[in-house]
């Protein structure tokens, strides 16, 4: 299981649908709407991860 850097959620990576790449790490997200709110500033959440 991965962690949401938006929500703290477990998001599951064989089923997650909502995944992003940034610095060469994948990032996995429990919907769209956190999703998008990493694509806006990735560094700022990449940080929590």
């Amino acid at each position: 299981m991965a962690k949401d850097p938006v929500c703290g959620m477990s998001v599951d990576e064989a089923k997650a649908s909502n995944r992003s790449q940034y610095q060469g790490k994948t990032y996995y997200f429990c919907s769209p709407g956190c999703k998008r709110s990493f694509d806006k500033n990735p560094a700022q959440y990449a940080k929590k991860g």
